[in-house]
């Protein structure tokens, strides 16, 4: 069980690390890498074949182009995070558009919470153990209803 990670530029490690903790709450292993679809392609082709990781979060700002280069070289899911660069519309609709037949699951702006929960639902498929934790997270998650996004557990 892996998750793998990409982020276009260093800048976005900061984003990346939420994924990768919120990961971690569920024991779900996760790697973040650095590998840009323009900068470094060859590097996003070898993290795209990798056969360890089962799902893919791929996260980009601006043209956003990250997720779909993943998923056009990969049949395993990715999720697409758009991360608000200016205003954030670019990179939202560059992730939620992709062109038929090379899908990628789009969350919201920014929204590492999401995607680390997106990443875990798709892993409970093949790995039934994490059902409880996520049937936890949501039974603590409901008790605190008023809580921003970011302080629940």
């Amino acid at each position: 069980m892996k998750v793998t990670v990409l982020v276009g530029s260093r800048s976005d490690l900061e984003l990346a690390e939420k994924v990768r903790a919120r990961l971690e709450e569920f024991e779900v292993p996760c790697e973040v890498q650095v590998a840009s679809a323009h900068r470094t392609p060859e590097k996003v082709d070898r993290l795209a074949r990798d056969p360890a990781t089962d799902v893919f979060v791929a996260m980009a700002g601006l043209s956003a182009a990250l997720p779909g280069t993943v998923a056009a070289r990969t049949l395993k899911p990715v999720i697409g995070v758009p991360l608000h660069r200016g205003l954030g519309l670019d990179s939202l609709l560059s992730v939620v558009q992709m062109p038929p037949g090379i899908p990628v699951a789009a969350v919201g702006l920014d929204a590492t919470e999401n995607a680390a929960l997106l990443a875990v639902s798709i892993l409970a498929l093949k790995y039934p153990e994490l059902l409880p934790r996520l049937e936890k997270y949501r039974a603590r998650w409901r008790e605190e209803p008023s809580a921003p996004a970011g302080d629940r557990p």
